[in-house]
């Protein structure tokens, strides 16, 4: 009896300032979070707190904030009326897109690719495994569950901006003079230094048709595809570096991506969106919608890869073209 006293008196001043703080009004709540825009961790941070915080960050949080932050490319994507329809994947996708790197993992780089890319030339698509990859936590809303998709609560942005200078590699270990020494593998398993899941992106935070154009074929120059300016969020990794970009299609499902994909049948591949809940994706890259031009490396990873979802997000890297191109 004495314990149970003692633990609702214990919760009890808890609960009594959260009650007072939820008969605040909604406008007295959307000032409090316009205070806290400049660093989009805050508002995944807050929307830890309840469903009405949830819905006024994703909601009208974001939406103002991307109207007034990437205004052209709102204007774009969903003319601004009262009856206007959220842009796909909601406006929390939308500000996420405009502020986050994919990270290595959404971006395809743990993919298995084939030998010098004859594959994607000549054969058939086939499906990509991914590398195994240390396990990202579990998300704060949902303990049981993967990270497979994103919302607002699951890794507060990872709570930092990526750091060039984080990525360091320490020397690997020499082994002893009369150790067997094995000849490696033709396919070695990859050391990543730097974010693998998704994270605050380092440079500005934009959106631009104009490099969008730049990454696909010819023949889908009449397509729409904004994507971050170059070079987007560097990795500096063990083999190479990758500049991880991120952007969105315009009626992607009007596009002639979308009829390319559609028409060919495409399968999609077990790699999910990193701005929404998407939880699979089309390789653009093996479904020729992007220039040709880039090339391969020598070990037959694609100098440029891209992926898109059903809402038109489109996440990816770029590499340095390799010298024999």
């Amino acid at each position: 009896m004495s314990q149970t006293s003692s633990s609702s008196s214990s919760s009890s001043p808890a609960m009594e300032s959260f009650g007072a703080f939820v008969v605040l009004s909604e406008d007295l709540v959307l000032k409090i979070l316009a205070k806290l825009e400049a660093d989009p961790r805050d508002w995944a941070r807050i929307s830890c707190v309840s469903s009405r915080f949830s819905t006024l960050v994703s909601n009208v949080c974001c939406r103002s904030k991307c109207t007034r932050s990437i205004p052209s490319v709102v204007s774009d994507l969903v003319p601004l009326s009262p009856s206007s329809p959220d842009p796909p994947g909601g406006w929390a996708s939308l500000h996420k897109l405009s502020v986050c790197c994919p990270g290595l993992l959404h971006a395809g780089v743990l993919l298995e690719h084939s030998d010098f890319g004859l594959e994607l030339e000549i054969g058939p698509d086939l499906p990509f495994l991914p590398r195994n990859k240390p396990q990202a936590p579990p998300l704060p809303s949902d303990p049981s569950s993967a990270s497979s998709s994103w919302s607002l609560f699951d890794d507060l942005y990872l709570d930092t901006v990526y750091d060039v200078s984080e990525s360091q590699i320490p020397p690997a270990p020499q082994p002893p003079a009369d150790a067997v020494v094995q000849a490696p593998c033709r396919k070695r398993k990859r050391q990543l230094s730097g974010h693998v899941d998704s994270h605050l992106a380092s440079g500005v935070w934009n959106l631009s048709r104009e490099q969008g154009n730049k990454l696909l074929a010819s023949r889908f120059r009449g397509d729409c595809l904004y994507i971050c300016d170059w070079p987007g969020c560097l990795h500096v990794e063990e083999k190479r570096n990758y500049m991880l970009f991120r952007g969105v299609f315009k009626d992607f499902k009007r596009s002639r991506v979308w009829r390319t994909i559609n028409d060919g049948n495409r399968s999609k591949i077990d790699l999910c969106c990193a701005f929404c809940a998407c939880k699979e994706t089309w390789d653009l890259h093996s479904a020729f919608c992007l220039r040709r031009v880039f090339g391969f490396h020598d070990d037959g990873e694609p100098v440029v890869r891209a992926y898109v979802c059903e809402n038109g997000h489109v996440s990816g890297a770029w590499t340095e073209r390799p010298m024999y191109t």
